[in-house]
């Protein structure tokens, strides 16, 4: 099964390169699998193929399997506008003695290839794959540190018998695991593994239960599934196979290659050279020869990126998508999206509503595959799915609210960090200018929150959730974990921002990566450049809240740039959606009545039933919005609907 590599120089992650062999630029996305026998026995080729069916969605052009002795890698291959063997993946190094695969894109990779020709290596491809084995060889595990892109990668060293595998920093491409006795199965997606594992997979009760509570996910290395784990991002591992392989040699034990903490450079001085470093983040990301789309919610972030494109790259031809569900609705921002009307010839739009949820449902499910906490993932679902018929291409705004403290509860940690500095005078005003800009008390009802011991910040966490069954909760509930403890138990708003970097920001990647791959899109997030980060999370509070506002750098950054009132607007929105109405409509009402009546919801063990039908009864009368919860109980179920039962 292993290949030779071909003339043309097989190869390519994720994303735009050239072969010049048919002179044509190739775009593709793809997905990674394999089984690692540590003994060295044979991988059966069947096992393999089987893996590489079952995520065929991330890449329905081609497909390539490899295996020698212990080692078996599979591929999966979507390309655009080629479809030749310049694309092929498993790729060989030009002697044969490595072979990789790769998911992902390396932006850096011809400033990269110029400086290996310096130091001897030469090119067959203008491919970044080829790029990623020659600085494998130049530099090792160290040559991470050097790649500026996003990446799930494995290297098999044919005469050491040594495996490399290596996640990027913050989790933009996915890699998932299985340790099943003396074999170690992997990919890009969950299903590649359970298509093989051999039997059926269980549920991991602590990861419901923190979706419930907590509405979180991925915040360790934890799935849904018992057998499945993740390796963390900024992770890698590397383990020698085959009988003259020693114990030591053969254990799986990640390392962390990149600790943010320790990563951190000097903050940016003013605004300005903020936004130096953002326009070529974005410009980084604009190597492609295909039309390029930004997926525009009308906030401050995916307004950032498109103004940028227009102001500093004259992209006059950029495509936008966009969800929205009509005047004054809940969610609905086109007043927004709007003001770029005149500047913009290719607008999108898809509306959503709760019909078109409803007939989306079984294939939301099947492309997220886990649960997700909220119908903000079904709107970006919609926008992948209207942007897949116009580019190949999209930025969007992932990682600022994270990066720049864009959600309300970090304001608590503002304040904490405030009280802890004794700077009662700037607390106080700190809170005034809070409450007269928004009007609410939720940014100082969280700094009461994270003052509470972290025991009690779960017991009263997982209380708000009258709903869950009295076992489950008193099985889960005790003590604290990552959110409780790390997340939640933040010292100061850069500690939180590095925490939320660390324990949050993944869920919304893989969420992204999981919509955008089902409708062959590539998705790219400037906000995530490491440049960008490293000097952002060291910043002083008063550039990041100040007087009542996030983001306070970015704002001043795009004066001149961004229409005045997406810069200046008060409110986070995202790409929310008005499910609090639609989960109201007769149409809901029939699926969620006969849902949390059905025998299979009621005998899961994870909510009582009773406290389920008096909390959606209290929506109903209008007597709170339960609607997120709601939402949790129908994409829970469904999950387990599609893969469990």
């Amino acid at each position: 099964m292993d290949r030779p590599p071909s003339p043309s120089g097989e190869g390519m992650g994720e994303g735009l390169n050239y072969d010049p062999n048919t002179d044509k630029t190739i775009i593709f996305m793809c997905g990674i699998s394999g089984i690692i026998h540590l003994d060295g026995a044979p991988v059966p080729e069947h096992q393999l193929k089987a893996m590489v069916k079952a995520m065929k969605h991330r890449g329905p052009n081609d497909d390539g399997l490899f295996a020698e002795d212990g080692m078996g890698l599979g591929f999966v291959r979507l390309s655009i506008l080629d479809l030749s063997s310049a694309g092929h993946q498993p790729m060989f190094s030009a002697d044969e003695r490595y072979v990789m695969i790769f998911n992902g894109e390396i932006y850096n990779y011809i400033e990269l290839r110029e400086e290996l020709i310096t130091k001897g290596h030469r090119f067959r491809t203008q491919t970044d794959s080829e790029v990623i084995l020659a600085a494998y060889r130049e530099w090792g595990e160290n040559m991470l540190h050097r790649f500026n892109g996003m990446w799930a990668l494995v290297i098999y060293d044919r005469q050491d018998k040594m495996v490399f595998a290596a996640r990027d920093r913050y989790g933009v491409k996915p890699f998932f695991y299985s340790i099943d006795g003396n074999r170690i199965l992997f990919g890009s997606d969950i299903r590649s593994i359970t298509a093989v594992l051999g039997r059926k997979p269980t549920p991991d009760q602590e990861t419901i239960f923190n979706f419930l509570a907590f509405n979180r996910s991925d915040q360790n290395d934890s799935t849904f599934l018992k057998e499945v784990k993740k390796l963390d991002h900024g992770h890698y591992f590397k383990l020698r196979i085959g009988p003259g392989a020693t114990s030591a040699e053969k254990n799986f034990r990640p390392h962390k290659w990149y600790d943010i903490r320790k990563e951190l450079k000097e903050p940016f001085k003013n605004p300005a050279e903020y936004r130096e470093m953002f326009a070529s983040a974005v410009g980084l990301r604009l190597r492609s020869d295909v039309p390029v789309g930004v997926c525009l919610s009308g906030g401050l972030d995916s307004s950032s990126i498109v103004s940028v494109l227009l102001k500093d790259y004259n992209k006059k031809d950029l495509n936008t998508f966009s969800a929205v569900y009509g005047k004054n609705r809940n969610g609905d921002e086109s007043t927004f999206i709007d003001l770029y009307k005149g500047q913009l010839q290719n607008m999108y739009y898809t509306q959503p509503d709760e019909n078109a949820l409803l007939a989306d449902l079984d294939d939301l499910t099947r492309a997220q595959y886990e649960p997700v906490p909220s119908t903000s993932t079904y709107a970006q679902y919609r926008v992948m799915k209207l942007a897949k018929d116009h580019v190949v291409v999209t930025l969007d705004g992932q990682g600022a609210d994270e990066a720049l403290a864009g959600y309300h509860y970090f304001f608590g940690f503002h304040f904490k960090n405030l009280l802890r500095k004794g700077k009662i005078g700037a607390l106080a005003s700190e809170m005034g200018h809070y409450y007269n800009m928004h009007r609410s008390l939720y940014g100082i009802k969280s700094f009461a929150f994270f003052l509470l011991p972290a025991a009690l910040r779960t017991r009263v966490r997982v209380m708000e959730k009258g709903y869950l069954d009295p076992d489950f909760f008193q099985a889960h509930a005790g003590g604290t974990n990552l959110i409780t403890g790390e997340l939640y138990g933040s010292n100061s708003l850069q500690e939180a921002l590095i925490n939320h970097f660390e324990y949050k920001l993944e869920h919304l990647l893989k969420w992204e990566d999981r919509n955008s791959m089902w409708f062959s899109l590539e998705a790219r997030v400037p906000f995530l450049d490491y440049r960008l980060v490293e000097r952002t999370l060291t910043m002083p509070d008063e550039m990041i809240i100040q007087k009542g506002m996030t983001k306070h750098v970015l704002r001043e950054a795009m004066k001149g740039t961004l229409p005045e009132a997406i810069r200046m607007r008060r409110d986070k929105v995202g790409f929310e959606t008005p499910e609090a109405e639609w989960f109201r409509t007769p149409v809901f009402q029939t699926y969620i009545k006969n849902m949390i009546n059905s025998g299979p919801f009621m005998s899961r063990g994870v909510m009582d039933n009773n406290k389920v039908q008096a909390v959606y009864q209290k929506h109903l009368n209008r007597e709170g919005n339960y609607s997120r919860e709601i939402w949790k109980w129908i994409h829970l179920e469904k999950w387990y609907n599609q893969f469990i039962d």
